[in-house]
């Protein structure tokens, strides 16, 4: 193998590497986390090369046993990273020199690190897009639980956080189920977008070796081998899709969060948490803070600068492989890391929340929020267009706001103040808990609806 001083590539070389150049050119502390897929495709690898007769049966049996073993130091933290090795794959062929000796140069036969760092780092993607699925599916699952027990329970819906139309805070929790449902799509159309195998493209042109990529993309769990080599290397696409999915999850989840911040204030008082996702504060004996959801409504930063430093990073790069891509690892493993915590604090958040269901009710009949529900009732009942039924309930407003009522609290007589021949019954379309059950159109508030909708994602969601 040479001056074991050395890199593998350095036979061509005169002088040692700089030892700054060395640190800094290092990637082991982040890819060794890699190593399950590194050993996994060597091993598909070998097993492809003693099937096309590239390589003797006795060589490759000797190749794969030693990788097992590789692996086996790694699980039982008995391995020995080294920088000087620069990444988990030469770190890996290392030790597989010094376990099997010689036989071990014949596993990098028609493949280079390009394709065979590319097919690594598939591998881990499409597992870790797997892992977020199934913890979006127990999120999930929390929500709908939490949207059973308050349907009946009335809240403001707000638009610009101002008093709008009175909502069941189960449909406004569903709001947030349809969001991590496309969450877990988007992922989903992820792995299958990446689902092409890129191993034995070589370093960009492919290989003069009588390889089978039908075969090793087969092993491996791919659907079929990559169609263009130059692009196989150059391509992180599939870590920009990762990325920008964790940002919009991300995102969601902040929004959730910063209205449990802003629900939970004293100025609120629409939810409480228990103190499990509470901390208090050293100058202030008083304070109960929500510190988790403060965190994730942060942390979502971390996702975005993630995906937009990828961004940055493949913006100017001519094709195929460049050294820049050694830093997608770093963003793709951080973005994942971060996402996931994110998630289970936000999980813990909703099976620790309550809502405050009589100053929801309460503030439901704050800021006239049935007005919009008088102006149809008009449209409806007294044959008016809906622009001349809005300045009418508009009035209404104005009358309960000069008087000092809220519009509930109006008599029958003041309304016909408005228009002379209304009916008795436009009195419930006043009441918020009317007004929630009258919207039955199709994604409405109506109490049916939200049965409906939850027996269908319950059987969805299992």
């Amino acid at each position: 193998m040479g001056n074991k001083n050395k890199a593998v590539w350095g036979v061509r070389f005169n002088n040692s590497t700089s030892k700054v150049f060395e640190k800094i050119g290092a990637s082991i502390d982040i890819d060794k986390r890699l190593f399950e897929e590194d050993i996994f495709a060597s091993i598909v690898h070998t097993q492809m090369l003693i099937k096309q007769k590239i390589i003797e049966k006795k060589i490759g049996k000797k190749i794969i046993k030693g990788l097992k073993k590789i692996r086996m130091e790694i699980v039982r933290n008995k391995f020995n990273f080294n920088k000087k090795y620069e990444d988990i794959h030469l770190n890996i062929e290392k030790r597989l020199f010094d376990i099997i000796g010689n036989d071990a140069g014949y596993l990098h036969i028609a493949r280079s690190r390009n394709d065979q760092v590319i097919t690594d780092f598939k591998l881990w993607i499409k597992k870790a897009s797997k892992e977020i699925i199934k913890n979006l599916n127990m999120l999930i699952k929390n929500f709908l639980k939490k949207s059973e027990i308050n349907i009946q329970t009335i809240m403001p819906g707000f638009t610009h956080l101002k008093n709008a139309q009175p909502i069941s805070f189960a449909h406004y929790l569903l709001a947030y189920v349809e969001m991590f449902k496309r969450d877990k799509k988007r992922f989903e159309n992820n792995i299958d977008y990446i689902n092409e195998c890129p191993l034995g493209v070589g370093a960009l042109t492919g290989t003069s070796y009588k390889i089978d990529r039908n075969f090793t993309s087969k092993k491996l769990g791919f659907k079929k081998p990559t169609n263009n080599s130059i692009d196989s290397v150059s391509d992180r696409d599939f870590a920009l899709d990762f990325l920008s999915s964790a940002s919009i999850c991300a995102m969601h989840i902040s929004r959730f969060a910063e209205e449990l911040i802003i629900w939970n204030s004293d100025i609120f008082k629409l939810v409480k948490l228990n103190d499990k996702v509470l901390t208090g504060s050293s100058i202030m004996p008083q304070k109960k803070n929500p510190d988790p959801a403060e965190l994730i409504r942060g942390r979502a930063g971390k996702n975005f600068g993630s995906l937009q430093a990828m961004l940055t990073t493949m913006k100017g790069l001519p094709l195929s492989y460049y050294k820049d891509m050694q830093e997608d690892k770093a963003l793709v493993f951080n973005s994942y890391d971060t996402l996931v915590e994110s998630i289970l604090i936000t999980n813990e958040l909703i099976m620790n929340l309550r809502p405050n269901k009589e100053r929801m009710l309460a503030l439901a009949n704050e800021g006239y929020t049935t007005a919009t529900d008088f102006a149809d009732y008009l449209v409806q009942n007294n044959n008016l267009s809906f622009r001349e039924a809005y300045k009418i309930s508009a009035k209404l407003v104005n009358y309960a706001e000069k008087n000092k009522k809220k519009l509930n609290q109006l008599n029958f007589k003041e309304l016909k103040k408005m228009k002379k021949d209304l009916s008795k019954n436009v009195m419930k379309v006043l009441d918020v808990k009317n007004s929630v059950n009258l919207k039955t159109s199709y994604g409405g508030t109506a109490t049916k609806n939200i049965k409906k909708m939850l027996s269908k994602l319950n059987k969805e969601f299992k």
